[in-house]
């Protein structure tokens, strides 16, 4: 007997950017819940859940068994995208993992992408690491998203290889929007709101702590850059 998967807020929002009849390569791929949901809603054709690991990819394998779409879902062991060939996938998500990580993921498995897949993205921190790898190597960020779960706050970033159009011209501004999201500023939604108050108030705590100590020039300079960095995040929040 099947056994219908049903997924978080926070994954519900990742699979909504997913386009209908894609091939998915889900990477880390945590039991595969996202490809059996999205096959088990008619959302996608076929997909491939990739883990670095035979633990996670023995589990992995264990629920596709358990929902019987081993026919849909091929489990596959490698690092990141190296378990891809390019062009076999249309969308590819990389979820539940640190920034920094799913940029070196991007990085180290670029080759393996045709270009033309969509990218759908949840760093649980450092999205900015995201953002500038997507604009370095010719992605356009097509969406951003941003969802509060469990008293956690996620970022969801959409790209597809394209000229970018969210992000300002000017340097210095262009620079702030990768730090705290070009369209995510812009709308200011509550999750949005409560995440840079609360990284706010961590800056001046730490502002406070630094003001305690010797006057040198590189700790001014820290201090000044903390400033600054409060500034925006007042500015971002209002």
């Amino acid at each position: 007997m099947q056994t219908n998967v049903i997924l978080d807020q926070r994954l519900q929002k990742v699979v909504s950017y997913i386009p209908q009849g894609a091939v998915l390569a889900d990477i880390g791929s945590d039991h595969a819940f996202v490809p059996c949901y999205c096959i088990q809603q008619n959302l996608i054709e076929r997909a491939i859940a990739g883990e670095v690991n035979v633990g996670p990819m023995e589990a992995a394998q264990g629920q596709v068994a358990l929902v019987q779409l081993e026919d849909k879902i091929d489990v596959r062991l490698g690092s990141g995208l190296t378990v891809l060939t390019p062009g076999e996938v249309t969308a590819v998500t990389i979820a539940g993992m640190g920034g920094t990580l799913i940029a070196s993921i991007l990085e180290e498995g670029k080759h393996h992408l045709s270009g033309e897949e969509r990218l759908i993205l949840q760093p649980n921190v450092d999205a900015v690491d995201v953002r500038k790898w997507l604009l370095a190597n010719g992605y356009s960020l097509l969406s951003e998203a941003i969802v509060k779960e469990n008293e956690k706050i996620y970022e969801i970033l959409v790209a597809e290889k394209g000229e970018e159009s969210l992000y300002s011209d000017d340097v210095e501004q262009r620079g702030w929007e990768l730090y705290f999201g070009p369209q995510l500023a812009r709308e200011k939604a509550p999750a949005f709101i409560e995440k840079w108050q609360t990284e706010k108030q961590k800056r001046q705590y730490i502002l406070e702590q630094m003001q305690c100590g010797n006057d040198s020039d590189v700790l001014q300079k820290k201090i000044a850059n903390i400033e600054r960095l409060i500034q925006k995040m007042e500015e971002v929040t209002n």
